[in-house]
This record gives C-alpha cells, sequence and structure tokens, in this order.
C-alpha cells in the first residue's frame, strides 16, 4: 500500500504539468539601430584617411573598403567589416593580398610633424610586420584644410 501512496501524488503532478498552458514564445528582439561610431568628432561612418610621413602613406577608410597606399608600389585594398569602437579607440582589420593590415584610430590630437595642420585622431597602422603612425580625419576635413 505504500508504494502506492508516493505514486498518487507523482500521477498528480505529472498530469497538472501535462494540463498547463504552452509557455508563450518569446518576443522577437527589435532590430538593431546602426548609429554611426564617432571618435573625437570624427564620423567613422564617412570616409576617413590616415596617413603618414617618412615615410609618405595612406589608408583609405570607406564603408567598404580600406585602401594603403604609398609611393613604393600600386594601391592595395581590401574589405572593410567596420570598426571596433572602444571608448577613445577604433580598430580596423583586412587583409590586401594576403598580408594582414590594422588601422587603429585613437581620439587624440595629431599633428604631421610637417606641416602647421592638426588632425583629430592619431592613427597606427600594422601591415604585415611593418609598423606606420600617423594621423587622420575624414576626407571632407583634408580636403577642407589649407594646403601644406
Amino acid at each position: 500500500m505504500r508504494p502506492f501512496a508516493l505514486a498518487v501524488p507523482f500521477v498528480l503532478i505529472l498530469s497538472l504539468t501535462a494540463c498547463s498552458e504552452p509557455a508563450p514564445e518569446p518576443a522577437s528582439a527589435p532590430a538593431p539601430v546602426t548609429v554611426p561610431a564617432i571618435l573625437a568628432g570624427v564620423d567613422l561612418g564617412q570616409p576617413v584617411q590616415a596617413l603618414g610621413t617618412e615615410p609618405f602613406w595612406s589608408v583609405e577608410i570607406t564603408p567598404s573598403t580600406l585602401t594603403y597606399s604609398s609611393p613604393e608600389g600600386p594601391p592595395r585594398s581590401g574589405p572593410n567589416s567596420g570598426p571596433v569602437v572602444q571608448g577613445t579607440t577604433a580598430v580596423y582589420a583586412s587583409t590586401l593580398d594576403d598580408q594582414p593590415i590594422e588601422v587603429t584610430l585613437i581620439a587624440t590630437e595629431c599633428s604631421d610633424g610637417m606641416s602647421d595642420r592638426t588632425y583629430p585622431l592619431t592613427a597606427m597602422v600594422k601591415l604585415g610586420e611593418t609598423t606606420l603612425n600617423g594621423c587622420a580625419a575624414t576626407r571632407a576635413a583634408l580636403e577642407a584644410m589649407p594646403p601644406a
């Protein structure tokens, strides 16, 4: 008789569970809102150009590509998957002709060392084993600057 007494509560729990309503499906998450990244007042959703001297180089950052240029060879381009922004730093990573490139933009004023120009961003570019230092701004801001 004792096993039967234990089985009754167990059967009641199972039957109550079976009769309960199914859990509601979770509401779908709202679509993420894309907010352009702003770093030191620079809209990273716009074309940005990083540049340096000694040696001369530049990296054009558009929403779809990163293009490295220098006097030593033809421009090389790779896909831009967008920046990873943390605090005052934005990092872009890609591959140019099987060579990794990483462009780091830092929200600190920068001087190119050859003119009186100041830029809103400091740039560091790692191209393979080479590290280049320079400055960056939007292409529109660079075009609006007086000639050096």
